[in-house]
């Protein structure tokens, strides 16, 4: 008779741990083990109580009430220092680098090695870098400063930072967001040798099929109360959206059939010198085409030019048979075009102003009178569409940034639909937010075309862009490379075309 395996003592814990932030109850007798050698996925939609279970684990919140458990211990992180002191690191969803610093700096900032006399010695700060990135497998100039880093090279450098503490416990939230499938493939081995070396990870990704290949245990979380917390084997993706929604999922892709109408965006032969080349294509009424590629591939820079957040070397863009100017985003928002950007925080909203007021942005002059804003026009512009794409918030004036990511991502399209466009240009529309939320995305994009709208989605989720795109337009290094109908498209053409194995654009 064999002895029976002698119950493990979890690197990390949470018991019963509830958390309130005024009459919000963020957490409900939540608790949560995480044991060396193994990856552990966090489920749960936007408000489910995620990013305040991550902080309580962090230092950042302390319990109202339960335990922290370290090594079987109760400890009581009294700050994030405490807990990295402890070997918790943590990647947040959303880079917080010091933009004036090299990356280098931002990575060993505040413990910086020293030479005599006290001395940073930065030749040593720049090798430990350099080894950290080889670790990771990216090529980064450890001098390049933070500022002008695209998303995916700041969440790699956020990654670097957390790896450069030798930490006992991994907190990844939402690490693979912005990253391509390639750089999603390289941290996911960087992630299993960490595992194999007896680290905890704790992950947390609205990627299912990203737990489904990492991980081997998942706790799910609805409205702040713990569902279950069970092995991975066994479940199948609609087990895992059943716990997280509370109901069957419909449709994750609800694409309505609409009637293709005349063209409303044109683009010829657009070109920024070092950023893209040549760039052709038309987007019609009704339809929603995918732009798809590899990050740097220059899709953004296409869709900020088009706007013209950008100015151009050559080429044209018409809409509505009107030619736009380069370089003038008021033109082209006077003559209907909206681009909802990449980066909802940094770009597509000011997160110290209230809801109501990042909704009106758009809209000062219609809502103004005799140079003074008309209060009741705002607030009823707001409410307005607030209701009709369902935002989730308890006041109007309260801070945009007190909601969810996928209320957040809400509201800056509320912001733009609010000025009535005939071409909607979305960047990276469901990045960050959950799978109910990103449905309900989704079903609204496909409501606008199908009254009409023309859309222009730009994507690194693959499966996105196969279940909503007509069209798929992929770039390869600034370059289009392919242009496939919605039939023809599967994961391997649009692949082959955005590492330049694919044919040709026509």
């Amino acid at each position: 008779m064999t002895d029976p395996e002698p119950e493990r003592t979890p690197v990390l814990a949470l018991e019963g741990v509830s958390k309130s932030f005024g009459a919000v109850r963020a957490l409900r007798d939540v608790s949560l083990q995480l044991y060396a050698g193994e990856a552990h996925a966090l489920a749960g939609e936007n408000g489910a109580g995620k990013s305040t279970l991550i902080k309580a684990l962090a230092g950042v919140h302390r319990p109202d009430s339960g335990t922290v458990l370290l090594d079987g211990a109760p400890v009581v992180f009294h700050g994030p220092a405490d807990a990295r002191d402890a070997g918790v690191a943590v990647i947040y969803q959303e880079p917080t680098l010091f933009p004036d610093l090299s990356v280098a700096e931002n990575i060993f900032v505040g413990r910086q090695p020293r030479r005599s006399f006290g001395r940073v010695d930065h030749r040593a700060v720049k090798e430990a870098t350099a080894a950290l990135f080889a670790r990771l497998g990216v090529d980064l100039d450890p001098e390049q400063p933070a500022r002008g880093l695209s998303i995916a090279d700041q969440q790699l450098v956020e990654i670097a930072k957390a790896l450069s503490f030798d930490a006992r416990v991994l907190i990844m939230d939402e690490p693979t967001a912005a990253l391509t499938g390639s750089e999603v493939a390289r941290l996911f081995g960087v992630v299993r040798a960490l595992r194999e070396g007896g680290a905890a990870v704790l992950f947390i990704s609205h990627r299912l099929e990203e737990v489904f290949a990492l991980c081997q245990r998942v706790t799910t979380l609805r409205d702040g109360g713990l569902i279950a917390s069970e092995p991975v084997d066994g479940l199948t993706e609609d087990d895992l959206v059943r716990r997280m929604v509370g109901r069957d999922l419909d449709e994750l892709y609800p694409k309505q059939d609409a009637e293709v109408g005349d063209v409303a965006l044109s683009v010829r032969r657009l070109t920024r010198e070092g950023v893209f080349t040549d760039v052709s294509f038309d987007v019609h009424r009704g339809e929603i085409v995918g732009l798809a590629g590899l990050v740097g591939a220059g899709r953004s820079e296409v869709a900020r030019a088009v706007f013209g957040v950008d100015r151009w070397d050559a080429g044209e863009v018409h809409l509505d048979g009107r030619p736009l100017k380069p370089g003038a985003p008021s033109l082209a928002m006077a003559a209907g075009l909206a681009l909802v950007p990449e980066d909802r925080r940094a770009q597509g909203l000011v997160m110290d102003m209230s809801i109501e007021r990042n909704i009106n942005l758009t809209g000062l002059r219609t809502t103004a009178r005799a140079g003074l804003m008309d209060r009741g026009a705002e607030r009823s512009r707001a409410v307005d569409w607030a209701v009709r794409l369902q935002v989730k918030y308890a006041r109007l004036a309260d801070l945009v940034g007190t909601l969810s990511g996928g209320n957040q991502q809400k509201v800056v399209l509320a912001k733009w639909l609010a000025t009535g466009p005939r071409v909607l240009i979305v960047d990276e529309p469901t990045r960050g937010i959950d799978v109910g939320t990103k449905a309900e995305v989704h079903r609204l994009l496909s409501q606008l075309a199908a009254d009409g709208l023309a859309v222009l989605m730009i994507s690194s989720d693959l499966p996105e862009i196969l279940g909503m795109a007509d069209r798929v337009l992929v770039m390869h290094e600034g370059r289009l490379t392919a242009e496939i109908a919605r039939e023809d498209a599967t994961e391997e053409s649009v692949m082959a075309a955005a590492t330049g194995r694919g044919r040709s654009a026509a």
